[in-house]
């Protein structure tokens, strides 16, 4: 890739229930945010880019020209919980490749919109027809990985612990109130071992950020900002019959690009923000991007490595686990918290001196994959 592309500016809304808003009414406020934040016009909008998997037809039109932002390239991204994620990465490559120098990327969802229960899954998927949801998915992950481990249902516990000890610290999360290792496991069950708390919520949410070329950057004279050092997008392996659920290649793989096209490793890290739709996940994402040798990623939860005052603290906003996982916005609210940290904009959960940081967002369960999508990025402050 050529040209070096810096997010300028990121804007969300809390996450949560907003049962009377429509796609559009989640979004537009931290749309007109963002380029304010930015101190850019609406006339320096190259390309739009919009990641929702549930907002139907032309979500992105309808939503910019509520603001007047027309004419430009829109273009809706649906990669399930990756459509955030790669809508960034799509921006990323056309800004790259000198083709723009600003593109707007929205990530939005409103999972309300089902009254409840789990995400809808294609209902042409064959695994999916034999009664797999994605509880089931994480709940037979979870008992795998017992087995294979020393972890216990009070290590998942201790994943959820401390993203709402996290989310305690960040006004756009969902659940802002701590919880004890006790409650977890005595909450309701979901999926065996899995508890109420081990599960990210669902809700509704927009995140938005700006990214612009070099040239851009300079002729805005912004502002904070920091620089896109790797953007992965990878679909899933096909592997009928077994697979190991705990080994998790696409992660794998797509970590092992991001890690080489950034020229960093996993110790730079100065803080992830990972897919932590249940807490099992975040165990079995530690080793994947190689944080821990598998097997032995509760070593590091336990001595306290992933939180405040550790070598990396893993989703400081959160997560998806206290902040809330609308599909859509989830992976540009990712990029949002990255930004704010490594420019000091974070408020009472900064990370002291963060440098560096990772965003990872896998998307969909299909059978015959691991996951139909990841993408992850680094970012390095600038």
């Amino acid at each position: 890739m050529g040209d070096n592309v810096f997010v300028i500016s990121a804007a969300m809304i809390p996450f949560g229930k907003y049962r009377t808003s429509s796609y559009v009414g989640l979004a537009v406020s931290p749309l007109i945010d963002a380029i304010r934040n930015a101190g850019i016009e609406k006339s320096d909008v190259d390309a739009v880019y919009v990641g929702h998997s549930y907002g139907g037809m032309m979500t992105g039109q309808r939503i910019c020209k509520e603001i007047g932002l027309g004419t430009v390239p829109t273009v809706n991204v649906d990669n399930a919980c990756s459509s955030g994620a790669t809508a960034v990465h799509e921006a990323w490559q056309a800004i790259s490749q000198g083709l723009i120098d600003v593109a707007v990327v929205i990530g939005v969802e409103k999972l309300t919109q089902f009254g409840g229960g789990t995400l809808p899954l294609s209902p042409e998927d064959r695994e999916v027809k034999q009664g797999i949801i994605m509880p089931a998915v994480y709940a037979m992950r979870a008992t795998r990985y017992l087995h294979d481990t020393e972890a216990t249902p009070e290590d998942l516990a201790l994943v959820s612990v401390k993203a709402r000890k996290h989310g305690a610290l960040n006004p756009f999360a969902q659940f802002r109130k701590e919880i004890t290792v006790e409650e977890v496991l005595n909450a309701r069950p979901i999926a065996d071992p899995l508890t109420l708390p081990m599960c990210c919520p669902t809700g509704d949410g927009a995140a938005v950020v700006i990214l612009a070329s070099e040239r851009a950057r300079k002729r805005f004279e912004s502002k904070p900002a920091i620089r896109v050092a790797a953007s992965v997008l990878h679909s899933g392996h096909v592997a009928e019959g077994f697979r190991d659920m705990t080994k998790p290649e696409i992660t794998y793989d797509s970590a092992r690009d991001a890690y080489a096209l950034a020229g960093i490793g996993p110790k730079d890290l100065d803080m992830i923000e990972l897919h932590d739709a249940f807490s099992i996940a975040e165990l079995i994402y530690y080793e994947a991007l190689g944080l821990a040798e598998p097997g032995h990623a509760v070593d590091l939860l336990r001595d306290g490595k992933t939180t405040f005052g550790g070598d990396v603290v893993v989703n400081p906003s959160g997560g998806l686990l206290a902040k809330g996982h609308p599909v859509g916005a989830s992976g540009v609210a990712q990029i949002a918290e990255a930004f704010w940290q490594l420019t000091d904009q974070a408020g009472a959960r900064q990370i002291d001196d963060a440098r560096w940081a990772m965003t990872h967002v896998t998307g969909g369960g299909t059978a015959g994959l691991d996951h139909g999508a990841c993408t992850i990025h680094i970012f390095e402050a600038a």
